[in-house]
């Protein structure tokens, strides 16, 4: 494939991601009614406080995503030393790939496309890890969360309920000493015969210590405080009287349950808007604010960040190495 051939070639893939990135933010945010509920209810609040929430909501919006790049960094470190500019490039272009793709699986290509041509499956396996790391603070919390919430919304039998705390300890333990011992993977997939000659990809999982691991958790457990503040100032802020800690048990649940379920973030919100207003009817009968909140969310944290990452799509190489500065 002669160079002129391949740079024609990435300057269409480029072009048609976009597109078909902006075609369905496009269709989804069109069809979109909870937003419409989110601006009638803020016109009757004050503009300033209006401009102050949001652009709180905002700049928590930047933070989320500044702390996944740093993720980023630390991870592929492993792997190839990339700039901060450079993680927070990938991390960015990997959202308006996830934006269309099911279960986000799109953000893994948008990244690693951003290494070297070698190193991208590694990356891949790398990128993964990060996630493990996410999803364990998601179920750990979430798992507490929803034990809670049975304990004082669903009546049951006492022997039932302490059989349930003790399935949920069980099950937060079994994922945080899974994620500290990550290495395990590696010499599971090195037992099987068929797997065993992908060893050079996948081997990067025997590489990081307990000390690292703890790090990249922290580095999630980051994000998490702060998605979670999206939120709770949101519902704090438009229905003001539920309580602090209800919200933030409804919000580990939300989160909990959104991550068990498959789903295409364009059309994540329906999901999130029928199991918010459904924890949530349980502490408040605001209904409609409840899922205009939920809707605000998804437009903050997956729609503006899919479009300001198609920018950095252009800055792709798919047949070599990225553009470097």
């Amino acid at each position: 494939m002669t160079s002129n051939y391949k740079k024609v070639l990435s300057y269409i893939l480029k072009t048609a991601i976009v597109v078909v990135a902006f075609w369905f933010v496009y269709r989804k945010l069109s069809s979109n009614e909870n937003l419409t509920v989110f601006k009638q209810l803020l016109e009757k609040v004050p503009q300033q406080q209006i401009i102050l929430v949001m652009g709180t909501v905002c700049l928590l919006m930047l933070l989320n995503w500044g702390l996944e790049a740093l993720k980023w960094k630390r991870l592929i470190a492993r792997v190839e030393r990339i700039s901060l500019w450079r993680a927070i490039e990938s991390v960015f272009c990997g959202l308006t790939w996830a934006v269309f793709t099911p279960n986000r699986i799109g953000e893994y290509g948008g990244r690693v496309f951003f290494l070297s041509p070698k190193r991208r499956i590694i990356g891949v396996v790398a990128m993964a890890v990060g996630n493990i790391g996410q999803m364990v603070l998601t179920n750990v919390f979430g798992a507490i969360a929803v034990s809670i919430f049975i304990y004082r919304f669903v009546p049951m039998d006492y022997r039932v309920l302490y059989a349930l705390f003790a399935l949920s300890a069980m099950f937060c333990v079994f994922f945080i000493i899974f994620y500290f011992n990550i290495r395990w993977l590696n010499g599971i997939l090195l037992s099987m015969r068929f797997t065993r000659k992908y060893k050079k990809f996948y081997s990067i999982l025997a590489r990081y210590s307990k000390k690292e691991l703890l790090n990249i958790l922290l580095f999630c457990l980051g994000r998490y405080v702060v998605f979670s503040s999206q939120y709770f100032i949101l519902f704090f802020w438009l229905i003001p009287e539920i309580h602090y800690l209800d919200i933030l048990m409804m919000v580990s649940i939300l989160f909990f349950v959104q991550s068990t379920l498959p789903s295409l973030d364009l059309f994540d919100i329906g999901v999130r808007s029928v199991t918010a207003s459904y924890f949530f009817s349980f502490v408040t009968s605001h209904d409609v604010a409840v899922i205009a909140c939920t809707a605000s969310i998804w437009l903050i944290n997956i729609i503006i960040p899919a479009i300001l990452g198609s920018y950095f799509v252009f800055k792709l190489n798919f047949f070599g190495s990225t553009q470097r500065n």
